[in-house]
């Protein structure tokens, strides 16, 4: 199902972890507006940058959230949040400076790892909160 002109279901659903685990990955109806709405959200950043995302996380159900060691509420379980990478933009840290920088309304802006991008949309009471995760630490902004 495509869900916007750049990004489809099956992008938000696909997980190596699943696959390797057996886990059923699937959106259940009442979450697909939530989806759509993060789509909409990627499709601005795409417009933002210029190039392809990448997305290597998007909805995840429960079981699969919980194997990958996902925080119990979990943006990605309710097809608010993704994890993205852009590599022909650049860096994780391009991405999220660029992403920053502009005027698009997200709610969590988390720059994981130096590895990738995680994102999410909530609507017009986006919090644009901006945070670094590493390997022993989560702290305020993008750049540790």
């Amino acid at each position: 199902m495509q869900l916007t002109p750049h990004f489809t279901l099956a992008e938000f659903e696909a997980s190596e972890t699943a696959a390797r685990k057996g886990i059923v990955n699937e959106v259940p109806d009442d979450l697909l507006g939530a989806v759509k709405r993060t789509a909409e959200g990627l499709e601005r950043v795409r417009a933002l940058l210029g190039k392809p995302i990448i997305i290597l996380s998007g909805y995840r159900c429960p079981e699969l959230n919980q194997a990958v060691g996902g925080a119990p509420r979990s943006q990605h379980m309710f097809g608010l949040a993704a994890d993205i990478i852009v590599p022909r933009f650049g860096t994780p840290m391009d991405v999220c400076s660029a992403i920053f920088e502009s005027d698009i309304l997200f709610d969590q802006l988390i720059l994981e790892y130096r590895r990738w991008t995680h994102i999410s949309f909530v609507g017009e009471n986006g919090r644009r909160q901006i945070l670094t995760i590493d390997h022993h630490f989560t702290k305020p902004g993008l750049w540790a």
